[in-house]
């Protein structure tokens, strides 16, 4: 496992952006699969991005295409989560999400149980 910091969260206005960032202490992150993922008041924790840093793939969910960007740092250790075009359904706790190796299938970085290491949340406000 891994220790996960997440930071960036914030009020912002419908339509403006927010960088959210993933930073990994003691282990470096260009072997992990990281994954974030949100929850809102009442509703299930839902997935929104992941990507394999040791390759290319980048996934993401249906509700955040064409608007959320994930992206790695090697330098700095970090995955971060670029947010643009914000409304106020992407409104939830933000969490970070990784696991050792690649995942087998693309199916599984959807899955929030195929990570083992999770941080504790960055809140994001979105305001109409």
């Amino acid at each position: 496992q891994v220790q996960l910091v997440e930071s960036g969260g914030g009020l912002v206005q419908a339509g403006g952006s927010l960088r959210l960032s993933c930073a990994a202490s003691g282990r470096t992150f260009s072997t992990y699969s990281v994954g974030w993922f949100r929850q809102a008041p009442g509703k299930e924790r839902e997935f929104v991005s992941a990507t394999y840093l040791g390759g290319s793939g980048v996934y993401y969910g249906d509700s955040v295409k064409g608007r959320f960007t994930i992206s790695g740092d090697k330098g700095k250790n970090t995955v971060d989560l670029q947010m643009n075009s914000l409304r106020p359904a992407d409104t939830a706790v933000y969490y970070c999400a990784a696991v050792s190796g690649v995942l087998p299938r693309p199916s599984y970085y959807y899955t929030a149980g195929r990570y083992d290491s999770w941080g504790q949340g960055t809140q994001v406000t979105v305001s109409s």
